[in-house]
C-alpha cells in the first residue's frame, strides 16, 4: 500500500530532488496530512532534525496528535524516540543511530531503520555522510531488531523517474527471509500506480512524496490500485463503520467513488442502480470520512465515518442492522439531551444546577469505590459512566476523545508508578466531606 510522505522543512511541507534541492514548496503540513490520513498511514520526515539546522518537534507533535504518523529525522538517542513513541506515534524511524545496543531498548514492531542508498552505499547523517556498508548487509544484521526497513534510493529522490522493480524484489525477498519478517517500504522515485501495486503484491509498502505533490500521481488512485474484484464492474463492497468500529451497513465503492471521497472527505459510493451518490447529499444524514481500509485480500474496503444526522439507513435508524448500543449510544443521547431537553430531563438539570454534576460525580466514584460483587460494581459503574460523559459533553468534549487518549495512551513505551495521591491512600478521606 502506500505510505504519503511529508518532508519538513522550517516548518513547511516540501520535496527535495536527491535530498538537497528544493522542488516544491507545499506551505502547511496540516492539509496534506488531513488529505494523506484519509487513506491510512503519514511518514512525517523532519529535513532540519536529520540534517542537524534544528528541528520542527512541535509541529510534528502536533501532527503526530491529530494523525496516525511514522516519524523520522534526527532520531538518534533513547529519549527522543521514546518521547515520540510516548506522544502517540505509530513508528520512529532510525537512520544514523540504528545500532542494535540502541534499537534493542525500543518495541521492536514499532521500529523502522532507515536505510538510505546512494550508489549501493548506506548512507547516514542527512544523506551526507557514507558508513561503508549496503543494503543488504545492513539488512541482515538489524533485522532482529525492527519491525521493517525503509530504503530509499537517494540518486532517484525527488526525480519521478520511477524504481528499479527487479532490485525491490530481490530486497522483498531478502525482508521475507529474515527474522521477524520485517515489513519493507521502498522510497525514490515511486511515480506510477503500477509500481505500488507491484510493490504490494511483493508485500512491500510504497512511500510516495514528489508524484502526490506534483499531482503525477493521484492520492486515491495509488491507494486503489493494488485491490482486486471479481465483478464484471470492477466495484468493492464496503462495510461502513462509525469512529466505534459499528457496522452501519454494506454499500459499494469504484475507483471513482474512492477518489471522491478521499478529495472531498465525505462518504461517496457507487449504487449499482444510480451511479455515484454522496450519502447525505439530499437527507442531510451526512458522512464525514475518517479513513479507508483495506482487508488483507484486497477486494473489500472499510470506511471509517463519522455519521450526521438520523443516521445511515433510510429507514431512520443509525445503521441498517439497526440502532445502535452501549456506551456510544448513550453518549449521542446525552448530547441530544442537553441540545434539546425534554420537559424533565435530569440530564438537563444536572448541566445547569450549580454544583450539582460535580456532587453526584464524587459519590458515585465513592460508591464504586466501595462495591463489592461483579452486580454492584457493574451497577455503580454504570451510574458513574453516566455522569462522566455528562460532564464531557458539558466541557465541549465527547467519548469519542476519551478513546483517542486512551488509544494514544497505548502506545506509551514509559510508563509511571500509577501510586495513588495521599489524600485518597486506604484509611484517608477520599474527598472532602465523604467518607
Amino acid at each position: 500500500m502506500i505510505i504519503p510522505s511529508i518532508d519538513i522543512v522550517k516548518g513547511r511541507a516540501v520535496q527535495l530532488e536527491g535530498g538537497e534541492t528544493l522542488r516544491i514548496d507545499a506551505g502547511d503540513p496540516f492539509p496534506l496530512a488531513e488529505k494523506f490520513a484519509r487513506v491510512g498511514e503519514i511518514a512525517v520526515i523532519d529535513i532540519d532534525a536529520a540534517r542537524g539546522e534544528g528541528d520542527n518537534r512541535e509541529l510534528v507533535l502536533e501532527l503526530i496528535r491529530r494523525f496516525p504518523c511514522r516519524v523520522g529525522g534526527g532520531i538518534r538517542d533513547f529519549d527522543s524516540a521514546a518521547n515520540l513513541l510516548d506522544a502517540g506515534a505509530r513508528k520512529v524511524i532510525i537512520g544514523t543511530a540504528a545500532e542494535p545496543e540502541f534499537l534493542s531498548r525500543l518495541p521492536r514492531e514499532r521500529l523502522i531503520a532507515a536505510l538510505d542508498a546512494k550508489n549501493g552505499e548506506v548512507v547516514v547523517e542527512g544523506w551526507r555522510k557514507g558508513s561503508g556498508k549496503g543494503v543488504e548487509e545492513r539488512m541482515r544484521e538489524l533485522a532482529p531488531y525492527v519491525g521493517g526497513f525503509l530504503v530509499t534510493v537517494v540518486e532517484r529522490e525527488g526525480k519521478m523517474g520511477g524504481i528499479d522493480l527487479e532490485a525491490a524484489r530481490e530486497l522483498a525477498k531478502l525482508a521475507a527471509s529474515l527474522p521477524g519478517k520485517p515489513v519493507l517500504t521502498i522510497a525514490g522515485g515511486v511515480t506510477t500506480a503500477a509500481e505500488v501495486a507491484e510493490l504490494d503484491r511483493m508485500e512491500a509498502e510504497a512511500q510516495v512524496g514528489m508524484a502526490l505533490y506534483s499531482g503525477r500521481l493521484p492520492l486515491a488512485e495509488a491507494f486503489v490500485a493494488p485491490l482486486v474484484s471479481d465483478r464484471a464492474d470492477g466495484y468493492w463492497p464496503v462495510v461502513v463503520c462509525d469512529e466505534d468500529g459499528v457496522a452501519l451497513g454494506l454499500v459499494w465503492a469504484s475507483a471513482e467513488s474512492v477518489a471522491r471521497s478521499v478529495e472531498t472527505g465525505r462518504g461517496v459510493y457507487m449504487s449499482r442502480k444510480r451511479g455515484l451518490w454522496e450519502k447525505g447529499a439530499s437527507s442531510g444524514n451526512t458522512q464525514e470520512l475518517v479513513r479507508i481500509e483495506v482487508d488483507c485480500d484486497r477486494d473489500s474496503l472499510r470506511y471509517v465515518v463519522k455519521q450526521n444526522g438520523a443516521g445511515f439507513c433510510h429507514r431512520g435508524t443509525r445503521g441498517c442492522f439497526g440502532d445502535d448500543w452501549g456506551l456510544a449510544r448513550l453518549d449521542r443521547t446525552i448530547a441530544a439531551r442537553l441540545e434539546s431537553p425534554p420537559p424533565g430531563s435530569y440530564t438537563h438539570r444536572i448541566a445547569t444546577e450549580a454544583g450539582l454534576l460535580g456532587s453526584k460525580l464524587r459519590e458515585e466514584a465513592a460508591e464504586l469505590a466501595e462495591a463489592e460483587g461483579p452486580e454492584r460494581s457493574a451497577e455503580e459503574t454504570a451510574d458513574l459512566v453516566y455522569f462522566a460523559l455528562a460532564k464531557l459533553r458539558v466541557e465541549g468534549a465527547c467519548l469519542r476523545d476519551v478513546e483517542r487518549v486512551l488509544d494514544r495512551r497505548a502506545l506509551k513505551v514509559t510508563r509511571r508508578p500509577g501510586n495513588a495521591k495521599a489524600a485518597y491512600a486506604e484509611g484517608s478521606a477520599k474527598w472532602p466531606g465523604i467518607h
